[in-house]
């Protein structure tokens, strides 16, 4: 039976894996705060410009 070579991790690559992973976290949290009105915006409840009450100056004149 043929047994194929474990692929060889070196002890640099663990900390370049775990400087990649803060490096991406980051990244997306500075994009996040970046756009966070965009994004509040788009969730945010949709508020209509309310009328001014013109029934109260049509009953004085």
């Amino acid at each position: 039976m043929f047994l194929a070579p474990l692929p060889y991790l070196d002890p640099g690559s663990g900390s370049f894996i775990i400087q990649i992973a803060i490096a991406a976290l980051l990244g997306i949290g500075i994009a996040l705060r970046a756009s966070w009105g965009k994004i509040k915006r788009l969730f945010g409840k949709k508020t209509e410009p309310e009328d001014e009450d013109t029934d109260a100056d049509d009953a004085q004149s």
